[in-house]
């Protein structure tokens, strides 16, 4: 049974970072790469036509590692991690849904990505 989209806003811990998403939540995923599993985030990934930054992108601070394809982002202020640039479809955003204002992510499907295995 499929979710109806849904438009949601979350932000940073201080709000500095505001954002909005539309999606139906088919999936939540973790991943196991070395930053992936040191923030322990669950994602909703999101095509770029789908979220959008409300403010704060002053706020933000950028880092990129190993291929600097992701572009991970976190608030200057707070250090949450709201929202990152996927790698391999980098015209998504992976969300960090426990930044989703009143969202509960109970009953949605996680699925494991094999971050490690990427090259």
């Amino acid at each position: 049974m499929s979710r109806p989209r849904v438009r949601h806003t979350g932000s940073c811990h201080c709000g500095s970072v505001r954002f909005a998403i539309t999606t139906d939540f088919p999936e939540l995923t973790t991943c196991d790469c070395s930053i992936c599993a040191r923030k322990n985030a669950l994602m909703v990934k999101v095509h770029e036509s789908h979220f959008e930054l409300l403010s704060g992108a002053d706020c933000l601070t950028e880092y990129q590692f190993h291929t600097r394809t992701a572009r991970h982002f976190f608030c200057k202020h707070c250090g949450i991690y709201p929202f990152h640039r996927k790698r391999v479809t980098p015209d998504f955003f992976g969300v960090n849904v426990h930044c989703l204002d009143l969202f509960d992510p109970a009953g949605i499907p996680v699925r494991a990505t094999d971050g490690k295995g990427m090259t």
